[in-house]
């Protein structure tokens, strides 16, 4: 058996970063931006008024009596040149006129016509955006970078209609195993309903992966054969169950069989011991094992940060927190322990749940972190601080 971070370091060898592609910007958000992308335009492109007033040219003062000449909009500049004793009404994102060096707002302004008197309590502010005040041309928003809403907008503004950004790591899943049938089958008394594959799935479409699920794959080597064919061409392989070293679990030899080149076998960890990876083909294949919980902490620990780095973002583990233990732990065994557990945000504490069996879905289902126990680490009394992930994806 190997450790966790060495697992992690040979998937990590397995896996490069995907080429690149153009999306049109309206479908950016939640992609890696795989390149620098630089300004076309700056923002804002000219100086602009920051408040609605009137635009005046060199020094006022309060009583100051200013004839108004022309009328300034966003999208609608004043065609001409402010000459002291003049002013110009502006609105809030209009081009400053010529000759103009503040905004006097309209709250310190009475107008009469086409005259005004400045107010009793002028403010010292000149309400003047400068061009370029956000970004210049030539600026760059600078990838690999996970982008967010405010990144789109940015995009926009710096003139930017499509982004080169990570192409998505297509992987398929093949869910082994005579006891599975799909949900809303009827199954047979000795058969279960497939889950595993709907709860990958999910996860690594919310990492930012293209999933297709291959059909159930029957305990036979044909059968297992011919899913593996299917799956052929993929990015990532990732099988289900069938991996462990029962009479019934074969994915390693048919693997084999079709040219597996194996990087490892069995971790020292749980839930998730019988864990495999290597390459096949073009693809890389991660073998999970079949027990719900086992395939989504594995999912989680191994699957998440691979990802990553197929998008062109850094590779390393899943960020770890600390928190305080709200019950007592008993010591930890020789293998390193992912335990369900809830975390509160707000106090920074943790609880781990009191049933940890591999197959419970509804525990994993409340659980928002796994508390990571070191091997043979001691008991551990309310108030040690403890080592989590969190397992609610951003």
């Amino acid at each position: 058996m190997i450790t966790v971070n060495d697992a992690l370091k040979a998937l990590f060898a397995l896996v490069s970063p995907l080429p690149s592609e153009m999306v049109p910007l309206a479908q950016a958000n939640g992609r890696v931006l795989a390149e620098d992308v630089i300004a076309k335009r700056a923002q804002p492109p000219f100086a602009a008024s920051a408040m609605d007033g009137y635009a005046v040219s060199g020094g006022v003062s309060s009583g100051d009596v200013l004839a108004v000449i022309g009328e300034a909009a966003a999208g609608h500049g004043f065609d001409g040149a402010v000459k002291p004793g003049q002013a110009v009404r502006i609105f809030t994102g209009a081009p400053m006129p010529e000759g103009s060096t503040r905004v006097i707002i309209q709250e310190d302004v009475t107008r009469d016509g086409d005259v005004i008197t400045l107010g009793d309590t002028l403010d010292q502010g000149t309400h003047i955006r400068p061009a370029g005040g956000d970004f210049n041309v030539g600026d760059a928003l600078h990838g690999p970078r996970l982008l967010k809403p405010s990144d789109v907008a940015l995009l926009a503004s710096m003139n930017c209609a499509d982004v080169p950004v990570t192409r998505k790591p297509t992987i398929a899943l093949i869910a082994t195993g005579d006891e599975l049938v799909m949900p809303g089958e009827t199954p047979a008394q000795d058969q279960i309903i497939a889950s595993n594959t709907f709860g990958l799935k999910a996860m690594f479409e919310a990492a930012g992966a293209m999933v297709r699920m291959i059909p159930i794959a029957k305990d036979t080597e044909s059968s297992l054969g011919m899913a593996l064919e299917m799956a052929a061409g993929n990015d990532l392989i990732v099988t289900i169950g069938g991996a462990s070293v029962g009479d019934h679990d074969i994915v390693g030899k048919v693997a084999a069989d079709k040219g597996l080149q194996r990087s490892f076998y069995k971790i020292a960890m749980r839930p998730g011991k019988p864990l495999m990876a290597g390459k096949i083909g073009g693809s890389v294949l991660i073998g999970l094992p079949g027990n719900p919980v086992s395939s989504m902490v594995c999912g989680e620990i191994f699957i998440l940060p691979t990802l990553q780095k197929m998008l062109g973002l850094e590779a390393k583990p899943r960020e770890r927190h600390t928190g305080e233990l709200m019950q007592p732990l008993p010591a930890n065994g020789p293998r390193e322990h992912y335990m369900r557990a809830r975390y509160d945000p707000f106090f920074k504490q943790v609880q781990a749940f009191e049933r940890q069996d591999s197959s419970l879905l509804t525990v994993l289902a409340e659980a928002n972190a796994l508390i990571v126990r070191p091997p043979h680490d001691p008991e551990r009394p309310a108030g040690d601080r403890v080592e989590y992930i969190v397992t609610d994806l951003p």
